[in-house]
């Protein structure tokens, strides 16, 4: 019961990452070739009309994987353990794909937001082998 809950915290605190403004990061020319730097949250859909698909994708993951996590926080079951190890993986590589634009489209928040999925899959992975 303790690692269930655990799954849940770990969902619950990316989840308070992802909604602060401080995750996603969109860098604009202004005139002069001064670069400006905006962060917004994952939730935003700024980003993602600037092409920078990976914040949102893994913003949506993450509310699937609060659903799966909480319902197995209540009921244990190994394909709900399977499919938490499933999105957690996938939202994990997608919590990545800012990193395609270059280092500076990655912030400290996003990085943490990637070790809390990592985790999150690293934590069910092992717990699938036990159920």
């Amino acid at each position: 019961m303790a690692k269930r809950i655990f799954l849940l915290i770990l969902t619950v605190v990316t989840l308070i990452l992802e909604i602060i403004p401080y995750g996603a990061v969109c860098i604009f020319q202004a005139d002069g070739g001064k670069r400006i730097i905006q962060t917004f949250s994952y939730f935003d859909l700024i980003p993602f009309g600037y092409a920078n698909f990976g914040p949102i994708l893994t913003a949506m993951l993450t509310c699937i994987l609060f659903v799966l996590t909480f319902i197995y926080a209540l009921k244990r079951s190994k394909r709900l353990n399977t499919a938490i190890t499933t999105v957690s993986a996938v939202a994990t590589a997608t919590s990545l794909l800012p990193l395609l634009y270059g280092i500076e489209f990655y912030s400290i928040v996003a990085t943490a937001i990637t070790a809390l999925l990592a985790a999150t899959f690293g934590c069910s992975l092992i717990k699938n082998k036990m159920v």
